[in-house]
């Protein structure tokens, strides 16, 4: 990642609908350069992928809770099975699989607290691996618009 990799992913995720043509311009680079800079940067996996952000409550998903679970026996198998069950439910944005007392946090958005209520009791519960979980309301959320390579160890 040079600086001409980094003004370029900057851009793109400011706006990714902004054409080849107006990053280079913006960046004072040959199209063809901005072009093949990016395709480098999708090659090399440092971009995943292009998406559109959703507003949540747009959607009817107007409460987001984390839900921090447990899960016993810790074993891979169970594991994978419960990551897989939280990737099938369209109750759930994300998972994490984590170190320390729990096992996953859960960044759930639904229409209401009725449903969050229901998704706990009725879904997550009744999961013979969860051994316990918490949840936390998210009243509101801030986020990083961009991201950015750190500096290595020294400086280097």
């Amino acid at each position: 990642m040079d600086e001409v990799d980094t003004a370029i992913l900057a851009a793109l995720q400011d706006d990714a609908r902004r054409t080849n043509k107006e990053i280079a311009q913006s960046l004072g680079i040959a199209p063809s350069t901005c072009h093949e800079r990016t395709r480098s940067l999708v090659r090399r996996g440092v971009i995943r992928g292009f998406r559109a952000e959703v507003d949540l409550p747009a959607l009817n998903r107007g409460v987001q809770a984390l839900v921090s679970v447990q899960i016993r026996p810790l074993h891979r198998s169970v594991i994978d099975g419960f990551q897989d069950f939280a990737s099938g439910r369209p109750e759930i944005l994300s998972s994490y699989v984590l170190a320390g007392a729990d096992d996953f946090v859960l960044h759930v958005a639904v229409q209401d607290l009725d449903h969050l209520h229901a998704f706990l009791v009725d879904r997550l519960s009744k999961r013979k691996e969860v051994a316990g979980f918490r949840t936390s309301v998210v009243y509101r959320q801030a986020r990083a618009t961009a991201v950015t390579a750190l500096e290595a160890p020294g400086g280097g």
